[in-house]
């Protein structure tokens, strides 16, 4: 079985202050950070059992974790499974790169973030020469705010040339055709991130091909629907595993439409979808997103 896992453990704490984020310079106990490192260790060993399943893994922490010594230590153990196809994390890249030299690169990848604001431009761009010269799969992306158009124009140009640079439309946000017309040059995918998409009674890969995984073992289809499905660690959820539709109006967070079968987007980021990828180094939108009446 083919089987993706986005897993989420405890961690809330960031070393950012991003005005657009609930998390921003949130301080874990000590208590939290134990428990965050010791469910991680617990989902890492099941991950690491030997088993037929050719899993894909991509952390989504709340918090950032690649300044958290377990997580660096899990990416590069789990990186060497046969087992493993994929395994990445959403990053706003703080910490060194040297550590990845211990890692598989064929394996390990990145999903990047810049925060103007929150780190000098030629730190972080310098981190993604470092990944590029080490041979680490990664995106960058950019929330679409308008003082952010200039740095992220920068960053189009300065980044290495085979680097997908990705827009997320800021929650809340409407944007003018004209506003989305300059970030669409930045990112020709981003008309899907523009507008949330319709996803009610749509068939999604989400419980059946890809799940959610908290620290508990708790599994659900996606973070966004909380209906659970079983237990990771007593094998529960796998006798739900099954095509279904999804029960929400709508989906506005890639980490979930992007598994919508009603978009084109397993083809667009085939072989990078944890990563945020795209096959070809120059994107197109290979099709007109799908947005709710009225919106």
């Amino acid at each position: 079985m083919d089987l993706t896992i986005l897993y989420r453990g405890p961690l809330a704490s960031c070393d950012y202050d991003c005005p657009y984020c609930p998390f921003a310079k949130r301080r874990d106990s000590p208590g939290r950070l134990r428990a965050d490192r010791a469910a991680l260790e617990r989902f890492t060993g099941w991950v690491s059992r030997p088993t037929e399943d050719r899993l894909s893994v991509l952390f989504t922490p709340w918090g950032e974790g690649l300044t958290r010594s377990w997580y660096r230590r899990a990416l590069t153990e789990l990186s060497h499974l046969p087992q493993l196809r994929r395994v990445a994390i959403q990053t706003n890249l703080s910490c060194r790169t040297g550590w990845l030299a211990d890692a598989d690169p064929r394996k390990l990848a990145l999903w990047c973030t810049y925060h103007p604001g929150q780190t000098p431009y030629d730190r972080f761009l310098t981190k993604t020469h470092e990944l590029a010269a080490l041979g680490i799969r990664f995106s960058v992306g950019v929330v679409g705010l308008a003082d952010h158009l200039e740095q992220a124009r920068r960053l189009r140009a300065e980044l290495p040339a085979h680097v997908y640079l990705w827009i997320n439309a800021a929650e809340g946000h409407t944007y003018t055709d004209e506003e989305a017309a300059r970030w669409t040059r930045l990112d020709p995918l981003f008309p899907y991130s523009r507008r949330p998409h319709r996803s009610a009674g749509l068939p999604c890969r989400t419980g059946e091909s890809v799940i959610s995984v908290d620290g508990t073992g708790t599994v659900r289809r996606c973070h966004f629907v909380p209906a659970e499905l079983g237990n990771l660690y007593d094998g529960s959820y796998r006798r739900a595993l099954a095509p279904r539709a999804c029960p929400l109006a709508v989906c506005d967070c890639h980490i979930g439409y992007v598994h919508l079968e009603t978009l084109p987007l397993y083809d667009v980021f085939a072989g990078g979808v944890l990563e945020r990828v795209p096959a070809a180094a120059r994107p197109v939108a290979v099709a007109p997103p799908v947005f709710p009446e009225g919106r």
